[in-house]
């Protein structure tokens, strides 16, 4: 009986939610995820990192955003009407992450994750953000690891913010 507990647990840590940028997909094991919301209003913060496009305001609760294209390195493209806000929580931080386009959520089992094959250094810099690589039917997912999309002074700036934001609201 005991087991259907950790059962669950073990298939959460299988499926994974999908999303496109660019013409790559990539996955987020879905224990990190909290919601997938619509692109709203970010206000901008001066002097952080190109990527961290700023915060939003998600049921009063102040979380920091970023852009998933440029923390890869890419390209700027404009948001539409598909671009979603992917809210994580990671390592007791929670995080926004702007995609293009949600694709869904998968399961992958086990047998089909492989380690994130060493290439050399031509247009790997997102190769640095990826765990492993989940294959689905003719289709591969490169698999994030979200402890790495931001790195410690990112975090050290958020914490900051958050901070700053608490005194001014008297939180």
């Amino acid at each position: 009986m005991g087991n259907t507990e950790e059962e669950g647990k073990e298939k959460e840590q299988q499926k994974y939610v999908t999303f496109q940028s660019g013409n790559e997909f990539f996955g987020i094991q879905i224990q990190y995820v909290n919601e997938i919301i619509v692109f709203q209003q970010i206000t901008e913060i001066p002097e952080c990192a190109s990527y961290i496009k700023g915060l939003i305001n998600l049921r009063g609760k102040i979380i920091p955003v970023v852009d998933v294209r440029l923390r890869f390195g890419k390209e700027e493209v404009p948001y539409n009407d598909r671009t979603c806000i992917i809210v994580l929580n990671v390592n007791g931080m929670v995080v926004g992450l702007i995609v293009e386009k949600i694709a869904e959520v998968v399961e992958i089992p086990d047998e089909n994750i492989f380690p994130s094959p060493t290439i050399g250094k031509g247009d790997a810099s997102h190769h640095v953000f990826v765990k492993s690589i989940g294959k689905i039917g003719n289709s591969v997912k490169l698999l994030l690891d979200p402890e790495r999309l931001l790195n410690d002074e990112d975090v050290a700036a958020i914490e900051q913010m958050d901070t700053q934001k608490s005194a001014e609201t008297g939180e």
